[in-house]
């Protein structure tokens, strides 16, 4: 095994996050993240450490160097450390709604999977129901199907999501049995079997031509494709409007602070209209790192 070690200085304000998913991908023990990467197929473990305010050590074992530089790069990407967001706190520091969250916590991004087909087929997974149960049903997913592989000091299992091929060959009857709803086994199956065939290429500086792509499987609608952007491909101005966080949020400013108040997914974009080029972040912010309802404001949380 090959070990490759990096020290980052991040770019912008940054603190490592100190709990894992709820879907049992990431160990974090003693301040230290940990996680295996799949590079083309070929495991790479890889932890992550804050020594200090602007210090982030990366390190990776794997068979190959180029695995394990290629599995940092990934870690790199999902924490956001090479991403400056000067701009947009100088834009929306004394904004009326987020100026105060951007003041108080520069640091805040929304979280990010180290490959963008573990955001996608978990957006799948987490349509229309409750965070908690489709975290659930990503875990047995992963237990299931997922892939093994020794821990840093080999005391442990570390699990990663099955690979696109795998969850292509999967029987939707079988991801049913996992409670997946009949529509999102067939989507998350069609979904799978376009990236495994190279139909569409996540990877791509053309995001929107994949997005296209996706869109035109039954079940595969905006707030999916959405959350693969802003989740799995780092598009900072893409907003998961249809998030049931969003039509809560909006829909409680807007009527004055009713709590029972809902919008509409166009009413969201519009309200965020403001916020053009930025509008993941500012969503980020607006939610306030607080779990108000809806998987995003979750995954905002676990980035606080």
């Amino acid at each position: 095994m090959v070990e490759v070690r990096r020290e980052v200085r991040p770019a912008w304000p940054f603190r490592l996050p100190g709990a894992g998913g709820m879907d049992g991908v990431v160990r974090c023990r003693g301040g230290v993240w940990e996680r295996v990467v799949h590079v083309e197929g070929v495991p790479a473990v890889v932890r992550a450490a804050q020594p200090g305010e602007h210090r982030v050590v990366l390190g990776a074992r794997a068979p190959a160097r180029d695995v394990a530089e290629e599995a940092i790069a990934r870690a790199r990407f999902a924490f956001g450390l090479d991403d400056d967001l000067r701009p947009f706190y100088e834009r929306f520091r004394d904004d009326p709604l987020i100026g105060a969250s951007v003041r108080a916590r520069p640091h805040l991004r929304p979280a990010r999977r180290t490959d963008p087909f573990e955001a996608l087929a978990w957006a799948i997974c987490e349509q229309l129901i409750e965070y908690e149960r489709a975290a659930a049903i990503e875990r047995r997913i992963v237990f299931r199907l997922g892939r093994r592989v020794p821990s840093w000091d080999g005391r442990a299992t570390l699990r990663d999501l099955p690979d696109a091929a795998t969850l292509a060959g999967a029987a939707p009857a079988f991801l049913q049995s996992l409670d997946l709803s009949a529509g999102r086994s067939l989507a998350l199956v069609r979904a799978a079997r376009e990236v495994a065939l190279g139909r569409v290429d996540l990877h791509a500086a053309d995001h929107e031509r994949g997005w296209a792509r996706l869109r035109a499987i039954p079940g595969i609608g905006s707030w999916t494709v959405e959350v693969l952007a802003l989740h799995g491909q780092g598009r900072l101005d893409q907003l998961p409007a249809g998030d049931l966080a969003f039509l809560k949020l909006v829909g409680r400013l807007q009527s004055g602070g009713d709590p029972h108040a809902r919008v509409g997914e166009d009413d969201v974009r519009a309200f965020f209209a403001p916020y053009e080029g930025w509008m993941g972040l500012a969503g980020t912010h607006a939610l306030g790192g607080k779990a108000t309802g809806g998987g995003a404001a979750l995954r905002f949380a676990a980035a606080a």
